[in-house]
Parts: C-alpha cells; structure tokens; sequence
C-alpha cells in the first residue's frame, strides 16, 4: 500500500504508512566519499524541519498537528519547498527549525491544487545564528541509476541523511486514499528506499548538492520511495519569485484543467483499445526514440469541461496539432491555456475523432472558503474529492460533521442536496437557508454520499439551543497573510443570532397532529393471559426512551461518548412539569441535548436535566407537558414502591421498551437485593457508581436493556439502570469501558423527587418550565467504602462484641464497611484512613450504605449546622470515636469551563477526587480535553492534569486561570506548570492562537436554564 510517506503525524492522521529510511550508501564509481561530504555540507543547513497545525478539517485534510521536512530555494525571498500534503489546503499554523535549532514562523504562500507540492514563506531576517544558502532545483539531473541522498529528519528530531539510487523515472503516481489526497497526471520517481514518519518534503539531492526530485511517499510493503518530479515545481518557483518579493495571490500560477485523469499507457495496450498502426507510426516518429505509450483517459469528473465528450479509453493523439504522449507537455499545454480553447485528436475505439474543449482555470474549482456552524465544516465540493469520488465540482460538502450534523447522523464527505425543504446547490444556497431559522428548530436534510451514491438519505438536523458553539463564521484564505480571515456568516438580523431567551420548547412540528386513534388514547383491551401482561400494560405509558447528545466543544467530567440511549421512567407528571427518572449511563453531564420519545404517544420533544445524582446512579430530566398536546393525557407518572425493600427470592417483572419504543417485559426473580458495587476507575476518570447496593436478577434482557422493576400491579420497585465499567483483560490491547445493567432501589429516588417537588429545600433556584424552583441540596459523607465479611474482619482483630452487635443489626449481610479511601478535598480526608473499619454512627450500629445516607439526613432533619458525624472506627487493633465532617453537594454537575488554547479546563471533578489526591493548596484546573489542530494538540497540552501555574502567576480556580490568561497576547509563547493525576510535576511551553482558537467560557445561567457562551480574549482582527 502507498503512503503519504513521510509526513510525521502527531494527531489526527489515519494512514499509518507514513515513513522514510534509505537502504545503505551505493557505491559510486563517480561520487566519492568527500564529494557528499561537502555536498551535504551545503545542503544540511538549508533543510528545516516543518511542524505544522492543522486547524481545521478541510477538503482532503483531517485537523491534526504533525511533522515533516522542507528546505530553502529562495533565500533572499524566503521561500520553502515542501510537499502540498504538507502545505494543507485549509487553516494552517507552521513554524520551520533550522539545524541550529532557531526556529522561526512560516505560513503558505501555494499549494499546488494537483502535485504534491507547495511553498512556505518566512522572513529572511529572522534567523540570525545561521550562516546557509538556497538549494538549486535541477529537475534535467534526474535519470535512472542516480546515485541520491534524502536528507530530511527522524520524526522531527533531527537530521536524518538517507541513500539511494533512482530507479525508475515513469512510475504511476501513487494512491493513497480513496477520499484523500492524490496526485494524478503526471509521472513519480521511484527509488529502492524506505522513508519514514518525518521525511515528506525533503530535497533529493545528487553529489553537486542540487535537489533533482522532492520526496513525497513510500510503499511499506516493500522498500520503495516516491519522488516528485520539479519540472512544475520550477516554473511555480520562478513565477513567485518574479512578483517583486511580494507574496501574490492564487492567480499569479495559472493552472488549466480538463477535468479528465489520463494514464500513461504502453504501445502494447493502446494497441489492444484499438489504437490503428498508422497513427501508432505516427506517434512514434514524432516521439525520442526512448517513448513506449500514450496518454490515456482514465477518468471524467461531470460537468467538467470534458464530460460527455472524452471517455475512458480515449487515446490522446494530438493536442493543439502536436502530438503529446507526456504528462508535463500536456500540462504545459494546459496550464498556457486557461480560459481557452484547445483541440483534441484521440482515437476511441480505432475511430479518430477531433474535440474542441474549454480549459478551465483549475484555481476555480479548488475551495479557498468554508462554513463553520455548530462545529461543522462545510464548503464547495474541491476538484481533488469530485475526482474521488465522482460528483460535480462545488456541489456543498461536509468536510467535517462536527456536531450539528453528527448529531443528525450525517456522515463525513456527504454532499448536501437539500436543507429546510429547499434544494441547495452551493454554499450560499445554505448560507441562505440558515439565516432563516431559530434556535431549537428541527429542519429535515437530505444528502448523498459516495458510498452509496444512487440513493438520497434524509436527516432531522437540530440547530442548538444552547450555546455550545459560536455564530456560523465564515472562512476566507488570505495568501498574502496566510491566514483565513474571519467573518459573521449570518446577517445581523437572522433570528439564529437572537440571545437565547429559555429553555422553552420551540412550536411543534408538522409530525404532532392531534391523533385520534382510540388505541393511543385508551389502555390496550385486548385479552393477553400472559403473567406479565397487567404490569407491562399499568407501566408502558410511563415509559420514556432519551436520546442524548453531548457536544463535541464541551465533553466535560471525563465523558467518554458523545452519544448515549436508554429507557426512563416518569415519576412526575403535572400540568406545569414532568419529570423521568433515569441512570446516569445514559444522563452523563447536565451539558448535553436530551430527546425524549413517548411509549405512550408518537411524538419526540426536548428535555433538561436538572438534577445529577452526586452518588447514586440516577438523574431527573424535566419536560415541558404542554409540549406533548393531546399526549399529555395519555402519559402519566409510574406508581414508586419504595418500601418495604425487595427480598431474595421476590418475583418482580422488568419491563422495558425494544428499539421500536414497544413495550417488553419478563417475570424475573431477585437473586440479591443487595449486591454491592465495585467498580474501578478508568484512565480517564469519569462518574463511576460508589457506595451503592443494587438488584440482581436470575435473567434480564442483555446489558442494554434498561426499564423498571415492578411489582404484580405495576408499582415501581426500581428502575433498571445501566451502568458502566472500565475493564482491562491480560491482553493491553483488551481494554475499555463495560455495560451491565442491575437495580437501583427506587428509595432514594423517591426522596429526592419529593424534595424537588415541593420546592422546600434550600438549593440553588433554577428555571424548570418557566417557573423556578429550589433544587435539594444532598449531604454525603464523602468517603468510598467497601463491605468487608465479618469473617474477615475477626481476622483482623474485631472483637466478638462488635461482630454480635453488627450481627444482631443485620443478620442477614453479616458484614462491615471499610474505608477504601477519602476524596481528596473532603472533610474527611484528614481524618478518616484506609482500611479503617466504620462500626457505628452516633452509637448506631452500621452495616450498609443506607445507614451512612439516613444518618447524614438526620443531621438536616435536626438542623445540625456543623454537618458532623461521630463515627465509631476500628483502626490498627483498637475501637476509638473520631468526629467527622459531612459534605453539602448539589445535583447540577459542573456547570462552568473554559475553552483555551483548544483545551477544556474546568474545576476538579469528584470522580477525579475520588483518586484521593489534588495538588498543592488550591488545586488548578483539571484539562478534560484538547481539540484535535489546536495549541493543546501541538504543544502536548493534554488530559488528566491540572494547570497550578502560567507564566509563574497560580491558577487555583476558574476565575484566576481566566484573568491570567486574558493578559496573554496573540502569538506569545506560554509557560505552563501542570500536574499529572500521579502526582508527576511538569513544565511545558504553549504558542497563544487567538485567531484559530480564541478563549471562551461557557456557563450555565440558572436563571434561563440556558448555557450561555462569553468570549474572554480574541483576536479582533481575525473577524472583519
């Protein structure tokens, strides 16, 4: 397989055949050893190394940051050559190092929309410590059995000098991907080589120092490099260099197009498709003696100038009356001829024909703008994709879903046909479509995709309600500057730019037509003897199926999924508000859209979460009762049971809801109403389950089927819950996150819902429907506890009375708890320790998890201010009393962070606390994650680890973090002092980017129950 050889890819890049090493030095019978010594001499300062950042997925191109080669042809001017893979077609961020290791800035000047070239530009007077020259190009030196040096760097670390000998000079040019990048038309060298992670763009050079190829690829498979020809790269050169030291804009390297790929074929196969002996002589004569074939085409793009007019299998006799057979005479040719027209004598078939076709300006059909909404990247269909994948040129392109079409399910490299009921055919078609539309508003979208071509797919693209993402931007190249300038996509007075107002549901759509089946109004009468029939029929209208989407710019408190499914259940339902009960598998973060589908009636709706759980597994989300309309007198709120407490060996009924929202339901037996929890913690760490006991069942549906526990008359015993757990096998690469589902005793739900509904607690007031409401606040005693057999314990020298006290509280557990440590930051870390054993509270006896919970609520119901527990603890072989302060948490998860340098922080989430370690006093801010083309991805800022310091200044908090920043200026480099969650110290540097990747927070505003986004520092010249 081929490869974009050599480029060195930190992030993002998906061909892992990127490579470059040479076999050992050939001997030479005309280069001796100091020959190359001093042409390496001369030519190893001249090469830098290229560390580039991608900002933004475009065209061909995945974000991402990388590494690669280049070197000096214009020293005077500052020109770098490089390889176009290199160079990217989209937003780009590069700096070049020397070998003295002065590094200095460069941005793009050309990239050449076909070959696999492209120029860098920097400012000749920034390297100060070097004394080296430019390399010439010497394309006529190229011949097989060369003797060459590939000198570019190892991974970006330093000089690798490679050798070979060039073998052949008209090999095909290499594919790479199917939907990225090729060149075409025209001839590679090939050497017996293997090029490795860095090399792309490296001079191939001979003896006298001068560069005859440009490296560009390798094949892993077997040891072979690909080089580029520089006969195109000349003629670009030299057109730049002739605009008087000024950088120039794209027309100034006129590019002709047919939009046809030829191939060169031999004399021996344009013969078997028909090519006649007289013209076949023809060819040869008018030919140097070393020619052996023809050009072919191999493929038209449609609507392109030659569609319908050339076909594959067409020979190229003559162009313009000359016969042509090579690919840079037809280029020449071409690029001579934008605008104008050319003939064309071919033979199809052994027929001659003559064709009179427009050269197009290949410039145009090459994208320099994109749309930026919702995360998502969209712009005019590129020559190169048209050509993979067989569309139209300019037809709009999803370069990157992002998360407003991801979302949606719409795919990468879909075309759009069709947004909002109008048909859309370029850019600004879409453009128009979405000025129209209000936030909230779900429009259908219809599009097609390369893989399955024939057939329109449709979409229900939702636009964001919340402020998850800035305003559409439009994106603009700037050859001069290098930079893509920056404007508002939308007129000022679109209704997508109002402020969100609340979280109020947009109008109903077409889809929820009053419904006057009797069916849906009415509780199924048919007969059905079934055992389960009466619970599944009682509980099916309280049945509740959530989509949930997370979005991609704000994956907060080590969410690792941007997509979650499963069933709840309704447990309020009034005519201002309803409320589903629902595990937190499938409601990770409050930062996320719910969706929510009714068993009871066909209609989908928006939903809030107002309430996490900071234990236990379970969440609220609200919805709007009105929104349902005639539904909302078919859907009601299960019946809670939440005493007396199931026993081993009770029947209950599961039920549930398949993926066709029906309702499913099996007789089951608890085999463990109490089964404790022990779940580790991932990598990354994220909500885990902790001090919990929940139900087990002699069968269930799978590890994805989620619903409810009920009795025979259809009251509510738990609900089924998912939860997750991060599993590493023997094998390293067997690891990841595991489902499993168990029962989560609806209790503690019930007390949490009854808090919420009478608004009689003293939270924070939040906006649920329009009315705002006292949110239950929820003390904890935060400490992660396991149960310990009393068997054990006694080996560990509890003493009788202790044990027959625990036995006489619970005869059935016969267990302790013990202290599997303290989160860091709690008022019990100081004083609880690991391995202790917790025997009583205030005297009382403890056995379960449910002890700790009714003590703590205890202190509330008595208004015990000071919030302290008087533990009774078994430490090191003796019984002694230790007072211990309880903890006061909400259920509103993190509702702040801040996006910097394309790196979320936020403040320390528990389940990172729940390590039991935090730095030094005041904490810094916890890095939750880094966007692929940004600063954090460049520069190594990632994951798991709080930034203490920048630039020396403490960052203890979210507001010190976001006023130190806010004095760091465009293009200033950054010191960073962070913290790994080992506890590993580290010191790394960062390269502000305020025009790519401005810093902005995003809050929640309980007041609109809305998440407001605020730019904190930008760089106001990048919007005009």
């Amino acid at each position: 397989m081929s490869s974009l050889g050599s480029e060195g890819v930190l992030a993002g890049m998906t061909d892992d055949n990127l490579c470059m090493e040479i076999d050992p030095p050939l001997t030479d019978d005309y280069a001796t050893t100091e020959d190359w010594r001093w042409a390496l001499g001369k030519v190893v300062p001249s090469v830098v190394v290229l560390r580039t950042t991608i900002c933004r997925t475009f065209d061909t191109e995945a974000a991402g940051a990388s590494q690669a080669t280049g070197f000096v042809v214009d020293k005077h001017r500052g020109i770098i050559l490089t390889n176009r893979h290199v160079v990217k077609p989209g937003p780009l961020m590069a700096e070049a190092m020397f070998v003295n290791r002065e590094e200095i800035p460069v941005y793009p000047v050309y990239r050449d929309p076909v070959h696999d070239f492209g120029f860098f530009r920097y400012e000749p007077s920034a390297v100060q410590f070097l004394d080296y020259d430019e390399i010439p190009l010497a394309p006529e030196a190229a011949r097989v059995g060369l003797e060459i040096r590939v000198v570019g760097n190892d991974s970006g670390e330093k000089v690798s000098i490679l050798a070979g000998t060039l073998a052949r000079l008209d090999r095909d040019a290499p594919c790479y991907k199917k939907d990225g990048y090729n060149d075409f038309n025209t001839f590679y060298i090939q050497a017996a080589s293997g090029t490795k992670g860095g090399s792309s763009g490296s001079p191939v050079i001979d003896r006298q120092g001068r560069a005859v190829a440009l490296n560009a690829g390798g094949k892993t498979s077997g040891a072979s490099a690909f080089f580029l020809p520089l006969e195109r790269v000349v003629r670009a050169l030299a057109i730049l260099q002739i605009g008087n030291d000024s950088v120039t804009n794209k027309a100034s390297i006129p590019r002709g197009t047919l939009q046809a790929t030829f191939l060169h074929k031999g004399f021996d196969e344009t013969r078997r498709l028909g090519l006649r002996s007289k013209t076949e002589q023809i060819v040869r004569n008018a030919s140097p003696p070393a020619e052996t074939g023809m050009l072919v085409v191999d493929s038209v793009v449609p609507y392109g100038p030659a569609d319908k007019r050339l076909e594959p299998g067409d020979v190229l006799v003559c162009l313009n009356g000359e016969v042509t057979t090579q690919f840079l005479k037809m280029e020449s040719l071409l690029d001579d001829s934008v605008d104008c027209n050319v003939e064309l004598q071919i033979e199809r078939g052994g027929k001659p024909l003559t064709l009179t076709l427009t050269v197009q300006d290949l410039h145009s059909v090459t994208p320099d703008h994109f749309l930026e909404v919702g995360g998502a990247v969209i712009h005019p269909l590129s020559y190169q994709q048209a050509r993979n994948f067989r569309f139209q040129c300019g037809l709009v392109y999803v370069a990157d879903q992002g998360y407003l079409l991801s979302r949606a399910g719409v795919p990468r490299h879909a075309v759009i046909k069709k947004f909002a009921g109008e048909d859309i055919t370029r850019l600004e078609d879409f453009v128009s479509v979405l000025s129209k539309l209000s936030r909230g508003v779900r429009v259908p979208l219809e599009y097609i995709s390369y893989k399955d071509r024939h057939r329109r797919k449709s979409a229900i693209v939702t636009i964001d309600r919340h402020e998850w993402y800035a305003p559409p931007e439009l994106y603009t190249r700037n050859d001069s500057s290098g930079l893509w300038t920056i404007r508002p996509a939308l007129p000022p007075e679109s209704p997508l730019l109002s402020p969100p107002l609340t979280n109020r549901v947009a109008d109903l759509s077409a889809a929820s037509i009053l419904l006057h089946d009797l069916s849906l109004q009415e509780p199924r009468q048919e007969t059905d003897n079934r055992d389960n029939a009466v619970p599944e029929r009682v509980i099916e209208p309280s049945l509740v199926m959530l989509e949930v989407h997370v979005p991609l710019s704000c994956m907060l408190d080590g969410v690792n999924s941007k997509h979650f499914s499963g069933t709840g259940v309704i447990v309020y339902h009034s005519r201002n508000m309803g409320l589903i009960a629902v595990d937190k598998n499938t409601v990770v973060v409050s930062v996320s859209d719910v969706m929510l589908s009714f068993a009871a009636y066909p209609i989908e709706i928006p939903g809030e979460v107002v309430f996490l759980h900071p234990v236990h597994n379970f969440a609220f989300v609200a919805y709007d009762p009105s929104a349902l309309g005639p539904g909302a007198s078919l859907v009601r709120a299960a019946q809670l049971l939440p005493e007396p407490a199931l026993c081993r060996g009770d029947s209950v009924y599961l039920v549930g809801l398949s993926k066709s929202l029906q309702a499913t339901s099996r007789k089951s037996f608890v085999t463990d109403p109490s089964a404790a929890l022990d779940i580790g913690s991932s990598p990354s760490p994220r909500y885990r389950a902790t001090n919990m006991e929940v139900i087990e069942l002699d069968s269930d549906f799978g590890s994805k089927f989620s619903g409810v526990l009920a009795d025979e008359l259809g009251r509510v015993h738990a609900i089924w819950g998912s939860f997750s757990n991060y599993v590493k096998y023997n094998s390293s690469s067997s690891e990841g996150q595991h489902q499993f589902v168990r029962g989560i005793p609806i209790y503690a739900i019930s007390q949490i819902l009854d808090k919420i509904v009478s608004g009689a607690d003293t939270g924070p007031v939040r906006l649920v429907n329009g009315i705002k409401r006292n949110m239950p606040l929820v003390r904890i005693l935060e400490v992660e506890l396991f149960p310990t057999l009393l068997s054990k314990a006694r080996s560990f020298g509890l003493s009788d009375t202790s044990i027959q006290a625990l036995v006489n509280k619970d005869p059935i557990r016969r267990q302790v708890l013990r202290v599997k440590g303290c989160l860091a930051g709690s008022k019990a870390e100081n004083v609880l320790e690991q391995g202790d054993m917790l025997l009583a509270i205030n005297k009382d006896p403890v056995t379960c998890f449910r002890h700790i919970e009714d003590a703590c609520q205890q202190l509330d119901r008595c208004n015990q201010t000071n919030g302290v527990l008087t533990l009774t603890i078994f430490r090191q072989g003796r019984e002694i009393e230790v007072a211990v302060g309880t903890d006061v948490r909400d259920g509103s998860g993190t509702t702040r962070m801040i996006n910097w340098g394309g790196c979320v922080v936020q403040d320390t989430h528990s389940a990172v606390r729940a390590l039991g370690f935090l730095p030094r006093v005041g904490h810094g801010v916890y890095v939750v994650k880094w966007c692929h083309g940004s600063p954090g991805n460049r520069y190594g800022l990632h994951v798991t680890q709080w930034i203490v310091e920048v630039n020396g200044k403490p960052t203890p908090d979210l507001d010190a973090f976001s006023a130190v920043t806010k004095e760091i200026e465009h293009g200033e480099f950054v010191r960073l002092n962070t913290i790994y969650l080992t506890g590993k110290p580290r010191v790394l540097t960062l390269k502000q980017d305020l025009h790519y990747w401005p810093t902005w927070e995003l809050r929640f505003d309980p007041e609109i129950a809305m998440w407001r986004r605020t730019t904190i520092k930008a760089l106001e010249s990048s919007i005009v």
